[in-house]
């Protein structure tokens, strides 16, 4: 983990770089792929949801005060959203879909004053980090 200084138009500059944001992208795809098929399961992405924190309460502790069952659902419902046809499963088309708007709203939410926060070494906040360093 790094402590790094980031702002909604650094996000937003990621996400219009189509390149480089369908690189990242794919790749985290292919990571989360286990089974090679070019889709992703509830399973395969659950690692990667929880990674998310989407509800860090308690000095990195996901859902703090839910119970497992809660939790899961939380998470399912979370993988919907990236499932739009239903079918059960992720495909590439879709997971960029739904990371682009997942990015944007994390841009909308930091504004355009710069934040300074604790980002994951591999996270896509630490490549949009490393790519405005690199000055691209």
């Amino acid at each position: 983990m790094s402590v790094e200084i980031l702002d909604g138009e650094t996000i937003r500059q990621f996400v219009a770089d189509e390149l480089a944001f369908n690189a990242s992208i794919d790749c985290r795809f292919a990571n989360l792929d286990t089974n090679h098929d070019g889709l992703l399961s509830f399973m395969e992405m659950a690692k990667e949801l929880m990674s998310m924190r989407v509800l860090e309460v308690h000095f990195g502790i996901d859902g703090a005060g839910m119970n497992h069952e809660e939790l899961v659902e939380l998470y399912r419902g979370i993988f919907e959203r990236f499932d739009k046809d239903g079918d059960g499963n992720v495909d590439l088309e879709d997971f960029r879909a739904e990371m682009k708007e997942v990015f944007l709203a994390v841009a909308a939410g930091i504004g355009f004053l710069p934040v300074q926060m604790v980002v994951e070494e591999g996270s896509f906040l630490k490549m949009v980090v490393e790519r405005e360093a690199a000055g691209l």
